[in-house]
């Protein structure tokens, strides 16, 4: 069910409705930004956001961001921002939960795009 303005949002409650990964879902919205909740394994696909910046928050398990500058590894209750226009590419030995949190239509695959690209759904 969507949520509203002022509704509280259980992160817990909403990860354990789906199971697939790279599929965020947004589960609140911020002024223009999406605050979406995420399963994530393996690789994703090297990718830039040129114009946005792109929050990561880990709540379960070990994210690391490669950086063509080096690596970024999140562990829980730690956040880091991609600033806009830099290339990265999340990656997760065993599933991690995170939160995402980006500016509104914001394609998860940013200028990569391929197989991956998520449709992203509210729930």
């Amino acid at each position: 069910m969507a949520t509203q303005h002022g509704d509280v949002v259980d992160l817990a409650e909403k990860l354990a409705l789906f199971s697939e990964h790279w599929a965020p879902k947004t589960v609140a919205e911020v002024g223009d930004d999406e605050v979406k909740v995420v399963k994530v394994k393996g690789e994703f696909v090297w990718h830039t956001h040129e114009d946005v910046d792109e929050l990561f928050l880990v709540l379960a398990g070990v994210l690391t961001i490669q950086l063509r500058d080096g690596d970024v590894v999140l562990h829980p209750g730690q956040l880091f921002v991609v600033p806009r226009g830099v290339e990265h590419c999340p990656r997760a030995e065993e599933e991690v939960h995170a939160v995402i949190i980006e500016p509104r239509g914001v394609v998860n695959t940013g200028d990569a795009g391929g197989p991956l690209t998520a449709t992203v759904e509210r729930i």
